[in-house]
Order: structure tokens, then C-alpha cells, then sequence
């Protein structure tokens, strides 16, 4: 495989970039001349191949899953990274994947603006960035560069694949593209196929970027902040539940300090929250991006051009623990519960908390006694 590893200036974390020169045929039949990967190691792959971990992360995550090498190798070191681990509670020492014994792998997806090809990467062929005239991709495609990624890597077989939300999609396409390489799957909080509910909200949040004046039918040459703040803003509704947010705000008030919010001296604690999400967000995500990422995760159907439901999951070999969060308005557990009684032999765990979907990156007390109680009771013989 003719390909280029390069460390960049992140050593602490270990992030790496590995470019692909040949062509990389998508889903859709477009072809992308050459593409790069964003991706992050922890612990050693053993000489046989066969200890990895692959961890997928969801909508607006990236390759970071964990501090491991920040807190093993470098605990004075200043500045610390941009960000913790976002699955920093369940990579580790004793936690459910340890690289003490496992080669956890965590690449960013083809799509994202963090590394990993993207609308944000030049187009070899104009020098320019991509932006809309990056091709449409799907969670497929996503999963196909990984397995690249894992073959470049050496991987020979993976013991677990896990993720939540469309890293839960990504789990579900793995076991369906390489049955012969995936030994156990994990996942959580997501869907077989894209809900109507889920579509109606990101077609929403879509709009809000359109609608934005400074987008420009997605050439733009600043970033639409208002447009890509209001959809933030969208999601984190849906990410939650309404029972967290009542325990969290309720009705309290604070000073408004946000010049976007409407023109008042205060605003409900919840209304603050939401504009500081917003203005988060558009300093580190790309409108762009937001809109390839958000159609992939629409056309998420593990049926398409396969067979039935009931005859696509019924296929899957691989051991699989399922987790649903009670909360969940975005993947009910019914959908869970579904994913579950169809795949022979599944489990089914259920993640008790108010959180809402974004549970599967708080509650990691319980997710780890899940996962390491799973990986426990399907050891290899």
C-alpha cells in the first residue's frame, strides 16, 4: 500500500495523519483522489494482529478518545491538549478497553474537518478547498476507511468495535462489511436505519445554516456563525432530556452576556447554556462539514441494497452487547431493543440516567461494568 505516516506537532496525544495516494471509490461510485487519516493509538498491536480495539466517535467528535499517553508518558507536560478524551472514562488502565492489553484504534471519519478528509481538505485537483464540491459520503464509506486504516496498521482481526450514536452505525456496518474480522461489537445509542424524527431535526438544523446570509450555498469564505450556532443549538436540545434540563436550569436566570441573544438584561439559565454551546461550537466545527456528516447520517440504512431487517441483522456474527439509554429521545431503546432481538444471540444493557442521549459520554461507571462483564464472559476459548 503506497502510503505516508506523518507525526504532527500532538505527540502528546500520538495523533497521527497517514495518506492514502490511491484512489478511494466511494459508496456512491465518486472517487476521491487520495485520502488522509486522522488517527490516534493506545497501547502496543500484538505480533499476531489480532488485540485491536476500534473505537468510533459520533457527529462532531474526532480521533482524541482518550488522555492515555497525556497521563502515562507526559503529566507535567504544558500546555495540556485542546481537549480531554471524549471517551477518556472507558479507555485505560482497568477500565473496558485497557492498552495494557489492547491496541485501541480511534480515527477520525472521512467527512470531518479534524484531520481526516474532508469539505475543509484542498482538492488536488483546483489547489482549493473542497467545500460543496466534496463528494456525498456515507457511513459505509466511513467504515471502509477504517478497515484501510487497520490493514496499513496491521490489524488481522479486532476483538471489539464500539461507539456511540453514529459511531453505533459505524459499529453495526463493520460487522456487516468484515464479518471475518470483527469478533465482538458494541453498540450504543444509535439506529439501524435514520429515523424520520432524527431526519426532520437535522433537515432543521440545516436550514439554520442555509438561511445564514454569510453561507452562500455553502461557499463561503467565513465561517456562518450564526446559522452553525443555531443548529448547535438544535441538537443540544435533542441530546438531553427534558428532565435534565429541568434539574440543571429550571427556571433560573443569569446575566445575559451573548450579543446574538435577544436584547434583554437577562437570560433563562437554559437560554445562556444554549447560546455558550453555540458559540463553542462554531469556533471549532465547519458548516460544511456539519452537512456532509448530518446527510450521512440520514441515509444510514443497514438494509440498503442488502435484504430485510430481520435478515441483515439476523446475519451478523459477531457477539453483540447492545446499549440503549433510558432517556433517549433521539435512538428510543425500542430501537435498541430491536437491533438487539435481532441479531442472534445479542445482549441488551440499558443505561440507566436522565441524561438523555448524551448519557453514553457521562455514565461511564456503568458503561465500563458492562462492557468489561461482556468482554469478560466472551473471552476467546
Amino acid at each position: 500500500m503506497n502510503s505516508k505516516e506523518i507525526m504532527t506537532e500532538e505527540s502528546v496525544s500520538e495523533r497521527k495523519l497517514v495518506h492514502f495516494d490511491e484512489p478511494f471509490t466511494l459508496d456512491f461510485g465518486k472517487v476521491l483522489q487520495g485520502v488522509t487519516v486522522a488517527y490516534e493509538t493506545y497501547g502496543e498491536l500484538n505480533a499476531e494482529g489480532t488485540n485491536a480495539v476500534l473505537v468510533c466517535h459520533a457527529l462532531s467528535g474526532d480521533s482524541h478518545a482518550s488522555d492515555y499517553y497525556y497521563k502515562t508518558t507526559a503529566p507535567d507536560y504544558n500546555p495540556a491538549p485542546k481537549h480531554k478524551g471524549w471517551w477518556d472514562g472507558l479507555i485505560g488502565s482497568g477500565k473496558a478497553f485497557d492498552p495494557g492489553k489492547h491496541f485501541v484504534v480511534c480515527s477520525n471519519i472521512l467527512g470531518s474537518c479534524y484531520g481526516t478528509s474532508g469539505p475543509t481538505s484542498v482538492n488536488p485537483a483546483t489547489g482549493k478547498k473542497y467545500g460543496m464540491d466534496f463528494p456525498i459520503i456515507t457511513v459505509r464509506d466511513m467504515v471502509k476507511l477504517q478497515y484501510q486504516l487497520l490493514q496499513y496498521l496491521g490489524v488481522n482481526e479486532v476483538q471489539a468495535i464500539s461507539g456511540g450514536s453514529l459511531g453505533g452505525m459505524q459499529v453495526l456496518e463493520w460487522a456487516l462489511m468484515y464479518p471475518q474480522m470483527v469478533k465482538r461489537i458494541i453498540p450504543i445509542a444509535t439506529a439501524s436505519r435514520h429515523s424520520a424524527w432524527c431526519i426532520g431535526l437535522n433537515e432543521i438544523a440545516r436550514k439554520a445554516i442555509i438561511d445564514d446570509p454569510v453561507y452562500k450555498n455553502g461557499y463561503y469564505s467565513e465561517q456562518p456563525r450564526a446559522g452553525l450556532s443555531t443548529a448547535r443549538m438544535i441538537a443540544m436540545v435533542s441530546y438531553r432530556s427534558a428532565a435534565s434540563f429541568q434539574q440543571k436550569f429550571g427556571r433560573d436566570v443569569t446575566v445575559n452576556k451573548y450579543p446574538t441573544a435577544k436584547t434583554c438584561e437577562e437570560l433563562f439559565q437554559v437560554e445562556s447554556y444554549l447560546y455558550h454551546q453555540g458559540e463553542k461550537f462554531v469556533n471549532r466545527f465547519d458548516a460544511n462539514t456539519y452537512f456532509y456528516i448530518t446527510r450521512a447520517l440520514d441515509s444510514h440504512d443497514v438494509t440498503r441494497n442488502r435484504a430485510s431487517l430481520q435478515e441483515t441483522l439476523g446475519s451478523i456474527k459477531a457477539k453483540t452487547l447492545c446499549m440503549g439509554i433510558n432517556s433517549d429521545i433521539l435512538y428510543p431503546v425500542y430501537e435498541q431493543k430491536e437491533i438487539a432481538s435481532l441479531i442472534p444471540g445479542s445482549e441488551y444493557f440499558e443505561i440507566d440516567s436522565i441524561a438523555g442521549h448524551d448519557a453514553f459520554l457521562i455514565e461511564f461507571d456503568q458503561i465500563n461494568h458492562a462492557i468489561i462483564e461482556f468482554l469478560d464472559s466472551h473471552k476467546a476459548k
